[in-house]
């Protein structure tokens, strides 16, 4: 199977791509199952249901060292400098197969139950509207900075017990971090990177110590008490969860509410229905989320040979799963590239699937909707004051800010 031009349906670095990936997937689609991208070293694949079933495939795996060395499996280890981040990495259960996967993933359950998380709800539900009184009384200010941001990362702080006065460096650590999982990251992300895993890493330790003193109501001290009790945690593994849980809880859902907003001022038609009928909230932030979705790839090693539509992609390959391609797919949704707020049928896969489904999905959509709600109620004449700017980003897609009036 011949490679993909660079120039043509997929260019990570292109502006004009990063602007509106989904041409160019349309034509990734047409063109076949799968593609290899030379650039990045990695089988890109855009149809919904080869992700979909991929993504539960056993036969890939976020890691391969569970199975491999670097040697056996083809691959260069990282380099030495780089070793923070991936130690902190490679720790979180995003990134652990079965059992250690099985047995982190278990005890981190127990704080994401429906019952919890609807425990959350009230709290959530308060300080989104705090936020948008906050913004309506200023007459207006940055989507992001003012609403999005804060909402989010205040929830997750609160359920791992992170003192408000300690929170203002868990935003721009976990944004250094998260640039490491763009496609070929340059050196300079990477350093920022390391710099923001040790020092996150030192501040979780110090918290964590501070917990086993004295125990309070919050996850830390949950997994510090079942690691009493006999289910195994390492101390890097609780550090690295609770790095996971913060990068994770936050940033799909801090860009899905300036991207979904900044379509919805695109879309003045669809905002008016949304106005109009409040009732239409949930099946609005399932729409939103498909229709640009803010992970637009997910990637997997392929641990035994796999075959896909007559290509077999090896043992040692990287598979880059487009979550945004597969969200516009028109095998699975009526009128893909029509913005539907009352879309009942939307199987999209924002969320991931399988194992590493994730976890926090219940309470991201409880964050939007109380955000979604909150601007409907409180600035109901919310409009855009000028044109955002896309962040360079392909991978964690969203936009540098979102300056909006009231």
């Amino acid at each position: 199977m011949a490679a993909l031009e660079s120039t043509r349906a997929f260019d990570p670095w292109d502006p004009a791509f990063l602007a509106d990936p989904y041409p160019a997937y349309e034509e990734l689609r047409a063109r076949g199952r799968v593609h290899y991208y030379e650039p990045t070293n990695q089988w890109l694949v855009p149809h919904h249901a080869d992700v979909s079933a991929l993504l539960r495939d056993r036969r890939l795996g976020r890691t391969y060292q569970h199975r491999f060395t670097h040697e056996d499996f083809g691959r260069t280890a990282p380099p030495p400098e780089h070793e923070p981040f991936h130690v902190l990495n490679d720790h979180g259960m995003l990134d652990l197969e079965p059992p250690d996967h099985t047995r982190i993933r278990r005890l981190v359950s127990k704080a994401f139950t429906p019952r919890t998380v609807e425990r959350l709800k009230p709290y959530v539900e308060r300080l989104a509207g705090e936020l948008v009184d906050r913004l309506v009384e200023a007459g207006g200010g940055d989507l992001l900075a003012d609403v999005a941001e804060p909402l989010p990362v205040s929830v997750i702080a609160e359920m791992l017990g992170v003192p408000e006065s300690e929170r203002e460096p868990l935003r721009p650590w976990s944004a250094d971090i998260c640039g490491m999982y763009e496609l070929n990251p340059p050196e300079d992300v990477a350093r920022k990177a390391v710099r923001a895993s040790v020092e996150f890493t030192e501040y979780l330790r110090g918290l964590i110590e501070a917990r086993r003193k004295e125990p309070g109501d919050d996850l830390i001290s949950g997994l510090i008490a079942a690691h009493d009790e006999g289910d195994r945690l390492t101390e890097q593994e609780m550090i690295s969860t609770c790095v996971l849980l913060l990068n994770a809880g936050h940033e799909a859902t801090v860009n899905a509410t300036v991207t979904g907003w900044w379509t919805l001022f695109r879309h003045p038609e669809q905002l008016a229905r949304l106005r109009a009928d409040h009732a239409l909230i949930p099946t609005a932030v399932e729409e939103l989320m498909r229709y640009d979705t803010p992970l637009q790839l997910f990637e997997r090693w392929v641990l035994d040979d796999i075959e896909i539509d007559g290509t077999t992609v090896p043992r040692g390959a990287e598979i880059a799963m487009l979550f945004g391609s597969a969200n516009r797919d028109a095998a699975v949704f009526r009128d893909p590239d029509t913005l539907d707020l009352g879309r009942a049928e939307n199987p999209h896969i924002s969320f991931s699937a399988g194992i590493h489904y994730c976890i926090g999905a219940p309470l991201a959509r409880i964050e939007l909707a109380a955000s979604m709600s909150a601007l409907l109620t409180k600035a109901p004449a919310l409009r855009l004051a000028e044109e955002p700017v896309r962040s360079p980003n392909f991978v964690i897609r969203g936009l540098e800010g979102l300056s909006v009036e009231v």
